[in-house]
């Protein structure tokens, strides 16, 4: 057993604003339930998060004895100007009807493309690894977001689906595994389920944030 990596990614509780259905890329809103979250079932070797509050707060809730290693890498898509917007707010703007017929090529104004999101994910992805391996953890959980979670599993899950076909409930996510070894090398994980908490108070999960 020593010889398996598990690592965790779990989306952040629902926010006000997730619940509002707004675009919520770096900019932050309060938990809706904090009280209501549980801590996540099995205590972590290594806690990592972003370092956006929704996040920061979500893992001190999952859990309690863990102080996270924050990382900036592990943050959502920068939705520029169309942060905190809804799709009743942006519906009439002609750029954003066209980013939504397309969304992995063009940029929401002074936000991120896709390729730039990808990219500093990728490379958060390759520096918790290597904390991973080189403290000698046998489980981690990263308390992220739900593209941030979606691209992961686009590139380390051992089938394909589109990024979109990925489901991600507030508070839950997926646990992937791999042989120390394979992991060291960057290969696909050998191991993928879901992660769920046995009570979600968070309910089903929107796509921004």
């Amino acid at each position: 057993m020593d010889d398996i990596v598990a690592v965790t990614l779990l989306r952040h509780a629902m926010t006000l604003s997730n619940k509002q259905h707004a675009y919520m890329g770096w900019t932050d809103s309060p938990l809706c339930f904090p009280d209501r979250q549980k801590p996540f079932p099995a205590a972590q070797d290594l806690v990592f998060s972003s370092d956006l509050q929704r996040c920061k707060k979500t893992a001190e809730l999952m859990f309690p004895a863990s102080t996270p290693i924050l990382c900036s890498e592990f943050r959502e898509m920068n939705f520029g100007e169309w942060e905190g917007k809804t799709y009743k707010d942006l519906a009439g703007i002609d750029h954003y009807q066209k980013w939504l017929d397309d969304p992995f090529c063009l940029r929401p104004p002074a936000g991120e493309t896709y390729q730039e999101f990808a990219g500093r994910v990728e490379q958060g992805w390759k520096a918790a690894a290597e904390i991973i391996l080189n403290t000698g953890s046998n489980t981690a959980a990263v308390v992220t977001h739900g593209g941030v979670i979606r691209h992961l599993l686009s590139v380390l899950a051992p089938f394909k689906k589109e990024f979109w076909e990925w489901k991600i409930d507030y508070s839950c996510g997926y646990t992937l595994g791999w042989s120390r070894e394979a992991l060291r090398r960057g290969e696909l994980c050998t191991l993928l389920q879901e992660a769920l908490l046995t009570e979600n108070p968070n309910g089903s999960g929107s796509t921004t944030g």
